[in-house]
């Protein structure tokens, strides 16, 4: 993808604007510019998983899918690894991000932290339609404990 801080800039300022369309919204405001930029994610993450897994024509496995999002998708999207990835083998998997770029700018103060769902919804968004492309259906959540570190959560949907 682009350089890092352009897309920081282009991240930064599509939550802005979805957000200085009502500066106080309600519990319904918030939730409809979350599903907005999860959306933007899902399609980017279509588009990405039809561009980058060239050579890997078939993944074997759920797990295998998931080690290419935290190695190559990561790497393509945020130029760095994700720190971890962690599964309970029923088909949840929990991939963790101790300095997550796009909260890293964030991370001078807990005052912060109730913000940071905002800033994580695009990336849900795309995690979830590169999984959709590679023929995995998911639910993606995210959580932060203590900034920048992140955490997604995907639960593989069976058939």
């Amino acid at each position: 993808m682009a350089d890092p801080a352009l897309f920081e800039f282009l991240h930064t300022e599509m939550v802005a604007e979805l957000w200085a369309q009502d500066p106080d919204p309600g519990p319904g405001g918030q939730k409809t510019s979350l599903l907005v930029l999860e959306g933007m994610g899902f399609r980017v993450g279509q588009a990405l998983g039809e561009r980058l897994p060239r050579e890997m024509l078939a993944f074997r496995e759920e797990l295998d899918v998931l080690k290419f999002l935290c190695k190559d998708l990561w790497v393509a999207v945020f130029h760095k690894q994700m720190d971890s990835l962690r599964t309970n083998h029923q088909g949840t998997y929990v991939l963790q991000d101790n300095s997550f770029p796009l909260l890293v700018r964030m991370a001078s103060g807990l005052q912060y932290l109730e913000e940071a769902p905002k800033f994580l919804a695009f990336t849900c968004g795309l995690l979830r339609g590169t999984l959709s492309t590679l023929g995995v259906k998911s639910l993606v959540t995210a959580s932060v404990a203590a900034l920048p570190a992140c955490k997604f959560q995907v639960v593989i949907q069976k058939p």
